[in-house]
This record gives C-alpha cells, sequence and structure tokens, in this order.
C-alpha cells in the first residue's frame, strides 16, 4: 500500500512583502487504492473573499425558512408525499416512521426509487446539537425502505445513502434530512470502488479496507478514532476540504447494519460532526460507498466519506471549481493530518 506525495515550492515576489522573495508549499497526493489525485495547498484557506462576510449570522434565514418548512412535525403529514401501497405494504399513513425520522419518497426523484427522511423534529441544529439517535432511528427507517424496495424489485439492489446538510451543501431544504435510493447498478464511483478492491485482493491476497485502517492506526497521522463496528481517519487524497472517512470493520453493505453498527455508526458521524463545529464548520456532505443487498464480496467494506462546506451566510465563495467539476482533481486547503489532529479530541473524550 502506497501513500505517494510529492512536495513543490512555488516561488514568487510578493507584494505584501514589499516584493521580496516569498515561497508557498503544496503537496501531490494519490489515492493508494484508486489513484485519485488531489493538491493539498493550505495557503488557499487564506486567500481574500470578497463576497463573503467576516462575521455570520444565518439567523434571518433559518427563521424564515421554518415558516411554512413541510418537513417540520406540523406539516409533515399534511405536505409530504406517500408510498404506494406496492412499496409499503403495511399499511400505516404511507410512510415509515421510527423515532423522530418521517420517511417518504421524495417530491423531485433523482433515483426511480428515492425516499426523504428527516432526522429530527427541530427544523435546525448546530452540528453539535446533533446525537447518535437521530441518525441511528433514521438508519433504521431507512433500511426497513430499502428492504421493502428490494422484496418489490429484486434486480434495485446497490443502496445510496447521503445527507447534505445546508446550502452550500447543495441541500435546498434547511430541515436535517437524508436522502435515500436503491439502484439497480452501482454508481460509477461506487464500480470502480469494488473493482479497485477486488483488484487489491487479487494481487495482494488482502482486503485494502482492514489493511487500510491497520496501516492508518500504526502510522497515527490521519488515523482519528474508532469503536467496535467502525474506524475513523481523515483521507489522505482528499475530496473535499476536512474529507474523514467512516469504514466498517464487518460488513460490505449497509443492508447488514445490525444495532450495534447502526449505533456505533451513528455515534462516529456525531463525533465527527463535533469536529467539525470546533473547526468552525456548519455545512457538509456525506455520502455512503455499500455493496449490493445480498452480496458479502470479501474484498471490500462499506465507507462513509464527509467533506465540509463553506460556511452557511447569504453569500459566500464555493469550494468547488472548474478544476474539481471538470478535471477530476481536487484542490485541497486543509492539510488531511491536521483534520485528523481536531477531530481526533472528539473521539478522546
Amino acid at each position: 500500500m502506497e501513500f505517494q506525495k510529492e512536495t513543490v515550492n512555488v516561488v514568487f515576489l510578493n507584494p505584501i512583502r514589499g516584493f521580496k522573495r516569498d515561497t508557498r508549499l503544496m503537496e501531490y497526493r494519490s489515492d493508494p487504492l484508486t489513484g485519485y489525485r488531489s493538491r493539498v495547498s493550505i495557503d488557499r484557506a487564506k486567500r481574500v473573499k470578497q463576497a463573503q462576510e467576516a462575521t455570520v449570522d444565518a439567523s434571518d434565514i433559518v427563521s424564515r425558512s421554518a415558516e411554512g418548512c413541510c418537513f417540520c412535525s406540523e406539516n409533515i403529514t399534511r405536505e409530504t408525499t406517500k408510498f404506494v401501497p406496492e412499496i409499503l405494504a403495511g399499511g400505516g399513513d404511507g410512510r415509515i416512521t421510527v423515532g423522530q425520522c418521517t420517511l417518504f419518497p421524495n417530491l423531485h426523484p433523482f433515483a426511480e426509487y428515492h425516499a426523504v427522511g428527516t432526522l429530527t423534529a427541530r427544523h435546525y441544529l448546530e452540528l453539535d446539537e446533533f446525537i447518535p439517535r437521530m441518525i441511528a432511528d433514521n438508519l433504521k427507517a431507512s433500511l426497513e425502505y430499502i428492504a421493502a424496495v428490494h422484496r418489490l424489485d429484486a434486480d434495485a439492489r446497490y443502496p445510496v445513502w447521503i445527507w447534505n446538510y445546508l446550502p452550500p451543501s447543495g441541500a435546498s431544504i434547511i430541515h436535517p434530512h437524508v436522502q435515500i435510493a436503491l439502484e439497480r447498478s452501482s454508481m460509477p464511483e461506487l464500480a470502480s470502488l469494488l473493482s479497485e478492491s477486488e483488484g487489491y485482493l487479487r494481487d495482494t491476497g488482502s482486503n485494502f479496507w482492514p489493511e487500510l485502517i491497520a496501516v492508518e492506526k500504526k502510522a497515527g497521522e490521519r488515523f482519528i478514532g474508532e469503536n467496535a463496528s467502525v474506524a475513523v481517519m481523515s483521507t489522505f487524497s482528499p475530496r473535499g476540504n476536512r474529507d474523514v472517512q467512516i469504514i466498517s470493520k464487518r460488513v460490505g453493505g449497509i443492508a447488514d447494519f445490525d444495532e450495534r453498527h447502526t449505533l456505533d455508526f451513528a455515534d462516529a458521524v456525531v463525533r465527527v460532526l463535533r469536529g467539525y463545529k470546533a473547526m468552525g464548520v456548519n455545512s457538509f456532505n456525506l455520502v455512503t460507498y455499500s455493496a449490493a443487498v445480498g452480496d458479502h464480496p470479501e474484498h471490500f467494506r462499506f465507507s462513509a466519506r464527509m467533506i465540509s462546506r463553506p460556511v452557511f451566510q447569504p453569500m459566500y465563495t464555493n469550494d468547488a471549481g472548474p478544476i474539481e467539476r471538470f478535471y477530476g482533481l481536487s484542490i485541497i486547503e486543509a492539510m488531511p493530518e491536521q483534520v485528523a489532529s481536531e477531530i481526533r479530541k472528539c473521539f478522546d473524550s
């Protein structure tokens, strides 16, 4: 397993320093499994952002968005969609409810089987206000939905569980919610991970994912913490700022989560969110990579990736530009090892 990186010096005459010679350091990194390339340039975090305010107060936006929010408890049963009887054969009100989670079809789907699940009755939460039970209950509802769809359509096998929080992440509704889909074929990135993982097992005789956990834990630079079911680390070649991986120790697919695994995964996510909050983050993306329902590949493990997004405010500078969108290469402003050091505090407690 190789962690390839190259350090380069960028030299120029800096007007801030009276046009004296100045140097910026940058690292070129490649992912040890996929070869995905990123560049880490922490000085970019100091750029002048003319459309971004120095102080942030989004309370007015949050307050206005709560008025008539269809995900809030007083509106959700009246204003959200219901599942057709073919999917939710158990009846009820056409939705799946577990704790504070209500799960229902997405009104604007990007997949044939696409649902939305709320995480809390509250319209807005700071990142350190989420608790594991919220996420665990949502996962239970999501697993019920995944099982129901798979019973109806055996070809729908690949689960997708995504959490976008606040508008900078791409979320159109502020109220905390996740999206769940079940696909007939794997998303392109998942297909690549499955293929590369299979190739790694064939070439080395080892499962890449447990080996990655062991290597990162021994090195200590990027390893953040672990519990009985998952390990957490910052990503060597990030795809976004503060890129954190949560890797299952035991299962390849989300459909195989038991009660312990569900609670452990939820706890790990909450601790990362607390770390993000301490670092000044309030918006993020979380995506998952899961083996197909019924598959138990010896070469793969379920994993999730989390990245921070720009601070939520009326105007901000987006953290993804043409390099990320069109060239498949990420420009990163936070050193993965420093991210691990900061979030590790929330796992040591």
